[in-house]
């Protein structure tokens, strides 16, 4: 789909035609409409290859817990956590995770990387957890940018859960 909304047809504009009027004539469009408007006009520049779009080189994160458990802890992922998910082929979901950011901090150490579930309310969204029969693997902590702790995950490890205090790209301001 284009920035306008329409759709061209991707067999009509690729390198195999060999004018830019023929590729005009033959471009189709999904839904019928008033005469062509600004975002058609950008739209027929950006297949001329005249406008281009610049995107971000990065367009998600895709995190990875490994565990002795995976079936364990995928129905932990879906029923407990609530992630919506899609079959990735033969069964193996990949599961949605809200917005992220990302941070780097210092360290005296080799390079490490820590993954975090942000809530907005730690209090109440361990006493949901644990409603749920999820253990707690660190107590809450303050540790000054956010309240802190780690929820125990089925087959083994921890994934690190806290409530930021600081302002978020990810998260409206107030």
């Amino acid at each position: 789909m284009l920035a306008s909304g329409f759709v061209a047809n991707p067999q009509l504009i690729g390198p195999s035609r060999n004018s830019w009027a023929q590729r005009d004539a033959e471009l189709s469009f999904s839904t019928p409409g008033p005469s062509p408007s600004t975002a058609v006009i950008a739209d027929a520049l950006i297949l001329r290859g005249i406008l281009r779009v610049m995107t971000p080189a990065i367009t998600g994160v895709h995190a990875v817990i490994f565990t002795r458990d995976a079936g364990a802890l995928r129905a932990f992922l879906r029923d407990v956590l609530e992630l919506d998910s899609v079959d990735a082929g033969g069964g193996w979901p990949i599961f949605a995770l809200p917005p992220a950011e990302l941070a780097a901090h210092p360290s005296d150490e080799e390079g490490r990387h820590e993954l975090y579930l942000m809530c907005d309310d730690i209090e109440a969204t361990v006493a949901r957890l644990e409603a749920k029969g999820v253990e707690l693997a660190a107590p809450v902590t303050d540790e000054g940018w956010g309240l802190v702790t780690a929820i125990g995950l089925p087959g083994g490890g921890s994934l690190g859960l806290y409530e930021p205090r600081h302002p978020s790209p990810v998260r409206p301001k107030e």
